[in-house]
């Protein structure tokens, strides 16, 4: 024996994925991927709740279903992101829809659609006076243009001396038809129009300023930046995003009316923070947003298959902005 006592061996790295820290700054830098894991994971409890329902057609229903959701979760996305919110989406997309209805058979489709989108820019516009130029809160402001529009609609319901108009054939082809029965005809509008938010965002000086502006209002201004005119055309945006999400709801409900889109408003907040954007702007992108709506629609799908009502469902919405939103905060505070 040579009584010289061996060197303990240097403990074992720890695997630096398996740390809370890096589990956080996953969700904080890309939430994209872990977002990705969790809609798999709806997927594969779906197939496992009512097998054999993932499937081609399944899939094709869905994509349809997320696709106004997902463009009404742009208008809370970009509006995040400077610290705001749009309570007015649901009002907004619900008026356009009709409005189309009501003026298609004297109009025309172009002329009605072109009708609708003015006025959306219209309210879009007093909105982002209201936001940027008198700088009411957001919250205040687009609740109170909510109503405005749903006053001015249910107005117009009275002139028309109807309920609701019919959806026309062309909304009704974008909104619920697709191609072989599974990829949606809707995608024709969304694809182009997801593409322009997410180079927007990353590629433009617009987009860099909506970040600048929710993240230090102070510094952007000091840089030169005119605050006001960034959000009046935010606002705007917002609103003929949301007009557009309206065809697209008329056109797969193939219904009309004032109300039409009044239950997506709280889901696209949902869909937004779900997907990394926070409530504080700043921070987040639209990507993590489209998948946050894919999330939401499985969801509903899923309670749809156990039997849970409507009551349910804005419960669940509601627990995942609280819990989703003090999370990011929590993770970003933290870092």
């Amino acid at each position: 024996m040579s009584g010289v006592a061996s060197a303990p061996s240097a403990p074992s790295a720890r695997n630096p994925w398996l740390t809370a820290t890096a589990w956080r700054r996953l969700f904080r830098d890309r939430p994209i991927l872990p977002l990705l894991a969790l809609l798999a994971l709806l997927v594969a409890l779906s197939e496992l709740v009512r097998p054999g329902i993932v499937n081609p057609n399944w899939a094709g229903f869905i994509l349809r279903t997320a696709v106004p959701l997902a463009i009404l979760a742009g208008c809370q996305t970009l509006t995040m992101l400077t610290g705001g919110i749009d309570l007015s989406v649901g009002a907004v997309a619900s008026g356009s829809g009709f409005l189309v209805a009501t003026l298609v058979g004297d109009q025309g489709l172009a002329v009605a659609i072109l009708a609708a989108v003015v006025v959306a820019s219209l309210a879009g516009l007093l909105t982002g006076i209201g936001v940027g130029v008198f700088r009411v809160h957001p919250l205040i402001m687009t609740l109170g243009m909510g109503l405005v529009v749903f006053g001015l609609a249910n107005w117009w319901q009275l002139v028309m001396v109807q309920t609701g108009g019919g959806t026309p054939d062309e909304l009704r082809w974008i909104g619920s038809g697709s191609f072989m029965g599974i990829v949606p005809h809707s995608l024709l509008v969304f694809v182009p129009l997801a593409l322009v938010i997410l180079v927007g965002l990353r590629r433009t000086g617009y987009g860099r300023l909506l970040y600048a502006i929710g993240d230090n209002p102070v510094a952007a201004r000091l840089s030169g930046a005119r605050a006001w005119q960034v959000i009046v055309l935010l606002y705007v945006i917002s609103a003929v995003m949301a007009a557009i999400a309206g065809f697209l709801v008329s056109g797969l409900t193939n219904v009309a009316s004032v109300t039409l889109a009044d239950s997506y408003v709280l889901p696209s907040v949902a869909a937004a923070v779900i997907g990394g954007t926070s409530i504080m702007g700043g921070r987040g992108g639209y990507g993590g947003t489209i998948v946050g709506a894919l999330i939401l629609t499985v969801i509903i799908s899923l309670l749809s298959s156990l039997g849970y009502p409507e009551a349910v469902r804005q419960v669940l919405f509601g627990a995942i902005i609280v819990t989703v939103a003090a999370a990011y905060t929590r993770i970003t505070a933290e870092s």
